[in-house]
C-alpha cells in the first residue's frame, strides 16, 4: 500500500538554499497579499514574484497552494497565549476576544475557518485553550466541545457581519454615516407610513452602538443560554 503524504504541519522544514525564500518567508509575503487583495490573489507565481523569486523554487519548499493556505491559517493564529483564569466565563469570552481580533486583522480567514479544522501548531494550541475554558463548566468533553463550537459560531457570524459593512463601505464609498444620511428621506418617509411601528422605534428610540458592544452583548447572550443549560 502506498505511503500517505505527510500532513503539511508535520512536514520537516527544509532548509532553503543560498538566497532562497525560507517557508516563513513564503507564507508571510503570502498573507501580506491576501490582507491587502484577499485570497483569490494568493498564488505561488505571485508570491514568487513579490519575493524576487522563481517559481518552481517555492514548490521545492511548499508542494501547492491548498498547503500554502494551510500554512498561512496557521500563521495568522500567532505565537500569542491565551490567558486563561480558571473562570469559565472570563476565558470563554477572552477566546472569543481573541478570534474576533484575529479575523478582523486578517478578513480571508473567515471564509477558511468554518471547514475542516486546521491542525496546525497555533491552531491546536488556540483550540485547547479554548477546550480547557470549557472544562472548567463541565467535565462532559462533548459538552465542553459543544460549548466552544457554539461561542465559535456566533463569533464568526458577528465577525461576518462586521466585515460585509467594511466591504460595503468599500464598495461604495460612504461611511456608515454617510450612507444612513444618504438613506435619511426614505426612512422618514417609512416611520411616517406607520407601517413599521417596531422598526421606526428602534430608529427613533434605539441607542446607536458600536460593533464592540454589540459583539459584547451577542457574547454576553450566548454565554447565559451555555451556563442556563449547564444547570439544567
Amino acid at each position: 500500500m502506498a505511503e500517505e503524504p505527510a500532513l503539511v504541519w508535520a512536514k520537516e522544514r527544509r532548509s532553503p538554499r543560498r538566497q532562497a525564500p525560507s517557508v516563513e518567508q513564503i507564507v508571510r509575503s503570502a498573507i501580506t497579499i491576501a490582507d491587502a487583495e484577499g485570497l483569490p490573489a494568493v498564488s505561488m507565481r505571485r508570491v514568487a514574484t513579490d519575493l524576487g523569486s522563481g517559481t518552481a523554487s517555492l514548490y521545492r519548499y511548499v508542494a501547492s497552494r491548498d498547503e500554502l493556505v494551510d500554512l498561512m491559517i496557521d500563521e495568522v493564529k500567532g505565537p500569542e497565549e491565551t490567558e486563561l483564569t480558571g473562570d469559565w466565563r472570563a476565558d470563554l469570552a477572552g477566546v472569543a476576544h481573541q478570534a474576533r481580533a484575529t479575523l478582523l486583522r486578517h478578513p480571508w480567514l473567515s471564509g477558511e475557518l468554518p471547514g475542516r479544522p486546521a491542525l496546525g501548531t497555533n491552531s491546536l494550541r488556540r483550540h485547547e485553550a479554548a477546550l480547557t475554558a470549557a472544562a472548567s463548566l463541565t467535565g462532559d468533553i462533548t459538552f465542553a466541545a459543544g460549548v466552544v463550537d457554539v461561542v465559535m459560531a456566533y463569533v464568526f457570524g458577528t465577525v461576518t457581519q462586521e466585515l460585509a459593512e467594511l466591504q460595503a463601505q468599500r464598495r461604495s464609498g460612504l461611511t456608515k454615516e454617510q450612507w444612513q444620511a444618504s438613506v435619511g428621506p426614505y426612512i422618514r418617509d417609512v416611520i411616517k407610513s406607520g407601517r413599521y411601528p417596531q422598526f421606526s422605534r428602534r430608529v427613533i428610540e434605539g441607542e446607536e452602538r458600536s460593533a464592540e458592544k454589540v459583539f459584547e452583548f451577542g457574547l454576553s447572550c450566548v454565554l447565559d443560554g451555555i451556563a442556563a443549560r449547564a444547570r439544567s
